[in-house]
Order: C-alpha cells, then structure tokens, then sequence
C-alpha cells in the first residue's frame, strides 16, 4: 500500500517536472527565434547602378605613374551594382551581434553613426560576405579591381575623377596638394576618418572613391598588369600571389597621390589596418 500511495505521489510530480521543463524550452525558444529575427534587423547599403562600358585601366594620366599600374589594358565591364558608400561598422555590428562574425573591430568606438568600418582582413570579409549573403539571399562579393577602377573613374580618364586636382573638401586625406600635376592648393589634415558620404559623389552617385579609407577587392596581388583579366573579372593567382589582396582608393592618414584612381597596392589577406575597409558589389539586377 506504501510502495501504491507513493507511486500514486510520484508519478503525477514527474509529469509536472516534465511540463515545467518543456514550458521552460518553448519560452527560450521563443526568445532565441526572437533575438534571431534582431540580429537581422538592419536597412541594406543602398546601391548605385554601374552601367556597362570599355575603359582604359592603369595610368592613363601618364602623371606619377608607377610601375605596378602598367601596362594601360582596354577592359570590357559589365553592368552591375555597388554600394554607395563603404560598408559602415553598424552594419558589421549586426554581424558581430548575431554571432556571424567573430572579429570585433578595435579602437574609437567602432560602432558609431555612418563611420565605415575599419580594422578588418581580407579574410575578415569573406565571413561577412557569407553572413550577409545567407541574411539576405543575394550575392554580394568584393569588387574587381577592374570594377573598382571602372566606377572610381566614373568615365574620367584624369588622376582623380575631379580631374587634375583633389582638395580637402572633396576628400579625406592629409590636405597636401598634387603638385606634379601643377595642384598648388593645400588643404586640411583632419587626422581622423570621418562619416561615410561627406563628400560629393561621383558622376555614379559613390562616395568616398578617393579617400577616408583604402579599400580591399576581391584581386590577389600581381605586381604589373601583364596577363591581367579584360573581362572585368577578378583576378586569381598561384597561392604564393594570394597570400596578398589589392586594396584602392586611398585612406585619411595618406598622402594625394595614394588616391588617384590608379593606385594600387596591396597587404597580407589578414592584416588589419585603421585605414583600410571595404564596399560591396552586386550582379546588375
């Protein structure tokens, strides 16, 4: 009689354990479904349409050329789509948030308003690609080197695509002027990046295409364009060439020539520089 009353105990207290516990699994289910749906919560860079075009690639200019930017190739550009600006470090937040990307970037409050962010590889990228691209069931890549150049240009074939000369107020560099092409203005050292979008774009509606930050594309290294791609592809290598990735455009703490449209240099695929971020490119829709 005993062994029934506590049976007749135990059996309905082990039903209520077995009800809390799945009462306690649906509500942190709940709350994960529901930290999941704000980890994705965010507005999409806003894109400019690239239209299709041949352009002259290199240093057309013939002013401050350098070796790398040689020979000057016809390249043949399909249309596509590219971010306005560069991709800004509350968007990477977002990443970071929804446990997607695992680096987080350092120094100076890197998740302020509109500030592109910086601090991040190669490597780091191509995480946030992979994230971005499963949020938002797009392809989204870095750009060519070729694309890059086609839309810095924006149809100019002068150093800058604001012609002989790049000041302060069109750009975010050290303020010093490009005297080879007979520039003679000095500008502002600011010292600091500044908010995506504070100067004028474009003739393709992009911002920031010269200056505030270097920029990676999708390229492994070669050191002259002997043999480069004329398709507007990227450019692959042997593994030795990719352990290094091109990077464009020029960065707040550089010089003016850093920026011309030409310039091309590269980094180690993990490295992580203050000066260096990147933008997106999309298939033409």
């Amino acid at each position: 009689m005993t062994i029934d009353i506590l049976g007749k105990i135990y059996f309905p207290f082990q039903n209520i354990l077995k009800i809390l516990f799945l009462f306690v699994l649906v509500i942190f289910s709940t709350l994960e479904n529901s930290y999941a749906e704000e980890s994705v919560n965010f507005t999409l860079p806003e894109m400019a349409n690239i239209p299709a075009g041949k352009f002259e690639m290199g240093c057309v200019s013939s002013i401050d050329c350098k070796d790398r930017e040689k020979p000057v190739h016809l390249v043949t550009i399909p249309a596509f789509q590219m971010t306005k600006t560069e991709v800004t470090a509350e968007l990477w937040a977002t990443c970071v948030s929804a446990k997607a990307c695992t680096h987080e970037p350092e120094n100076n409050g890197w998740t302020e308003s509109d500030m592109p962010v910086r601090y991040i590889s190669w490597d780091d990228v191509q995480v946030f690609i992979t994230w971005l691209n499963s949020v938002t069931d797009k392809n989204y890549r870095l750009p060519s080197e070729a694309e890059w150049e086609y839309a810095a240009r924006a149809g100019t074939n002068t150093p800058f695509n604001t012609g002989m000369c790049i000041t302060d107020q069109q750009a975010n560099f050290e303020g010093n002027a490009f005297k080879v092409a007979g520039c003679n203005k000095e500008g502002v050292n600011r010292k600091k990046v500044v908010p995506v979008a504070s100067f004028p774009a474009n003739e393709f509606g992009l911002y920031d295409m010269h200056g505030n930050v270097y920029e990676w594309v999708a390229d492994c290294w070669h050191p002259n364009y002997e043999g480069a791609p004329t398709d507007g592809s990227s450019w692959s290598g042997t593994a030795g060439e990719c352990e290094r990735h091109t990077f464009r455009g020029g960065t707040w703490h550089g010089a003016v020539d850093y920026m011309r449209s030409a310039f091309r240099y590269r980094y180690p695929r993990e490295i992580r520089t203050g000066g260096l971020g990147f933008r997106l490119v999309l298939p033409h829709s």
